[in-house]
């Protein structure tokens, strides 16, 4: 069976779209997994914008992850829920989607998006352009089948140094092969810019774990978040954290990812401390 619209697609219906201005769409979370991570449902957002944008274009193009000014991390989401997935867009044409949005679970919040850009490309040099049209008209009719999301593997860093409550770097490959390359893109396989987000929270928690203090570390959302180039399968990244602030139960940790030394990604994550 493939995995295109299976591995990591999380949008299962379109409830409306005002092509190009406002799209609200739903997404079941599959009771089968263990977690549905923030970055997770923050893609399940883009996706939704993109639908709307790629639909303003003939499918001619596709929105990539680029900048996010700012993410919140609200409520978690648990396996078995359904999101409701709203994007508001600023601009949806050839050269890029601007836009913002929500994931509500029951009518609350549980992330938000503000400020997000994503730079477009050639639809056909990453997916093909019939077959994301046909995705398209399936949501907005009877929707997609749901629960068919297996999960993602769990990743692995290994730290080269750390300065306990101050900095570390470490070393993250790129998985070879793995399903969601088979979604993130048939033509062009790209590791997706939220599961390295997901990789560099694991990265800032152990961090944060070596302040000073007591309690448990939680991150609140990020800002500034910046992905700058695609990152092919077998690739080996160095990543980086440093403590930019900590002021009582609130801390600031810089995140970035290099490949060599050009800069490929980088956050700032808002945490704060519970008992």
């Amino acid at each position: 069976m493939s995995d295109h619209f299976r591995s990591f697609s999380f949008v299962d219906r379109i409830l409306s779209d005002d092509v190009g201005k406002r799209i609200v769409g739903e997404y079941e979370v599959p009771k089968s997994i263990e977690s549905f991570a923030p970055s997770l449902v923050s893609e399940s957002i883009g996706q939704c914008a993109a639908m709307s944008s790629m639909r303003a274009v003939d499918f001619q193009f596709r929105p990539v992850a680029g900048i996010a000014g700012a993410v919140e991390f609200l409520r978690e989401v648990h396996p078995g829920q359904t999101l409701r997935l709203e994007a508001d867009l600023a601009k949806a044409d050839e050269e890029a989607v601007e836009y913002d949005g929500v994931a509500l679970v029951d009518g609350e919040p549980v992330v938000r998006l503000h400020d997000c850009l994503g730079p477009m490309v050639p639809m056909a040099d990453f997916d093909d352009p019939e077959a994301v049209k046909g995705r398209y008209e399936l949501l907005s009719g009877e929707g997609a089948e749901s629960g068919v999301f297996p999960g993602v593997p769990e990743f692995s860093f290994e730290w080269k140094e750390k300065v306990a409550g101050e900095s570390g770097e470490a070393e993250f490959v790129i998985p070879e092969s793995a399903p969601f390359f088979g979604d993130h893109f048939p033509r062009n396989p790209v590791f997706p810019g939220t599961l390295l987000m997901k990789v560099n929270l694991a990265l800032v928690y152990e961090l944060a774990e070596t302040l000073p203090g007591e309690g448990r570390w939680q991150a609140d959302g990020m800002k500034d978040v910046k992905l700058r180039a695609f990152m092919p399968p077998g690739e080996v990244l160095t990543l980086h954290a440093e403590v930019e602030e900590i002021e009582g139960d609130k801390a600031v940790i810089y995140v970035q990812s290099r490949k060599g030394k050009r800069r490929n990604s980088g956050a700032r994550v808002l945490l704060s401390r519970h008992e």
